[in-house]
């Protein structure tokens, strides 16, 4: 299945440009562009609908393979703030320490994502 995308991928590539050379000074718009442009990435790489990764207030997507949610809270949810998020798709942050340290709330069996981040070295 192919994934729809929202974000132009010459535009989400620039926003993800952007925030890479400064990200403390990064625009809010540049900012959900690059995180909206990553979440899509991480759904085609990792095709599915048994994980939800949350990056409020910017975007969710579904993504790993495995048995489908379609009601209610689902069982294996990813949260994390944009800045977080991002440095872990380019490389700047690893899965494992995001998660002890808690800049990462991963629950559920099929929440490690660290066989697809980071997205972009």
């Amino acid at each position: 299945m192919t994934i729809r995308r929202k974000v132009d991928p010459a535009d989400g590539s620039l926003a993800l440009a952007r925030w890479r050379r400064s990200p403390d000074e990064a625009d809010r718009r540049t900012t959900a562009t690059a995180v909206r442009y990553c979440l899509e990435e991480l759904a085609s790489r990792a095709e599915g609908n048994s994980v939800e990764v949350r990056v409020p207030p910017f975007g969710v997507t579904q993504c790993v393979p495995g048995p489908r949610h379609t009601r209610g809270t689902p069982p294996n949810v990813v949260e994390t703030d944009a800045t977080t998020w991002l440095a872990l798709a380019t490389g700047r942050a690893r899965w494992t320490d995001s998660v002890r340290e808690g800049s990462v709330a991963a629950s559920g069996t099929r929440t490690d994502l660290s066989a697809w981040l980071p997205l972009f070295g």
